[in-house]
C-alpha cells in the first residue's frame, strides 16, 4: 500500500472529533490511518469513509500499551516508510462515573486511569512515531487538549480530566522544545465544546467546527507555529 500521498495517523478515529478529522484530512488528499482501540469499530468507521471515496484504512491501537504503540509504528514504517501527521485525539473522561466531581473525593484510581490514556498514551504513540518524522525532517503533531486544562482559568470539578489535559499541554511544550530547529511542529488545541459522545448533545459546536483548528494545525506550512495552545486558530493562554 505504498503511496506518494502524505500519511496522517489519527488516534481515537472511530468516532467524534477523530472520525471527522479523518474525513477532512482524507478530503484534502491525505492517506489516513484511522486507529481505534476497538478493532471492529475502527474498521466500520474506515469503511464508512471509504464509501465516501476517501483513502482511509483502519488499524487497531491501544494507547495504554507500549507494545501496541510500537506495532503501529512498525506497520506504518513497513507500509509507507513515513508519517507526516499525527493527531493525538484518543482520550477518556471518567470523572463523572465516580458520582462526585470534587477533588475532595477523587479516587487515585480515576486519576491513574485517566492519565494513562490522556497523557502516557500520547507519550507512547508520539515516541513511537517521531523517528519516522525525523527521518524526513517533516511532521505535524496535534495534541487534542481542552480549555479545562488551562492553568490561567483553572476551575473546580472533573479533576482527573483537568489534570490530564494540563499535563498533556506540558508534553506539547517539551516535545516542541526538543524539536526546535526541525520541521516537526507540535501544538495543543482546544476544539471547544463539541457534539460528540464525550461532549454530549447540548454542546454548541458541530464536529466539523470542532476539527477546523485541528486540521489547520495538522497542515501548517513550513515555519509555522510550534509549542502553542490554540482555539479557533488563535493562540490562547496555558
Amino acid at each position: 500500500m505504498n503511496t506518494t500521498k502524505k500519511i496522517a495517523v489519527i488516534t481515537g478515529g472511530n468516532r467524534g472529533l477523530g472520525f471527522e478529522a479523518s474525513r477532512q484530512l482524507a478530503k484534502k488528499g491525505y492517506q489516513v490511518v484511522l486507529t481505534s482501540r476497538d478493532e471492529a469499530k475502527g474498521k466500520a468507521a474506515a469503511e464508512k469513509l471509504q464509501a465516501e471515496g476517501l483513502d482511509v484504512i483502519a488499524y487497531p491501537l491501544d494507547v495504554t500499551s507500549e507494545k501496541s504503540s510500537q506495532q503501529l509504528a512498525t506497520f506504518i514504517c513497513d507500509e509507507f516508510g513515513k508519517v507526516d501527521i499525527l493527531i493525538n485525539n484518543a482520550a477518556i473522561y471518567i470523572d463523572s462515573q465516580t458520582g462526585n466531581n470534587s477533588i475532595f473525593h477523587t479516587k487515585i484510581e480515576t486519576l491513574q486511569q485517566t492519565i494513562d490514556t490522556n497523557v502516557y498514551g500520547i507519550l507512547r504513540v508520539t515516541q513511537a512515531l517521531i523517528p519516522l518524522m525525523q527521518k524526513q525532517n517533516y511532521g505535524r503533531i496535534v495534541n487534542v487538549s481542552s480549555g479545562a486544562g488551562q492553568l490561567t482559568d483553572m476551575g473546580s470539578g472533573i479533576p482527573a480530566y483537568r489534570i490530564s489535559k494540563t499535563a498533556l499541554n506540558a508534553l506539547t511544550r517539551i516535545f516542541a522544545s526538543e524539536l526546535k530547529g526541525t520541521n516537526i511542529l507540535v501544538n495543543s488545541v482546544c476544539p471547544g465544546w463539541v457534539k460528540t459522545d464525550m461532549g454530549g448533545q447540548d454542546a454548541p459546536r458541530t464536529p466539523e467546527e470542532g476539527v477546523d483548528t485541528i486540521v489547520w494545525l495538522a497542515t501548517l506550512p513550513d515555519g509555522g507555529a510550534s509549542g502553542g495552545f490554540f482555539r479557533d486558530r488563535q493562540q490562547i493562554d496555558w
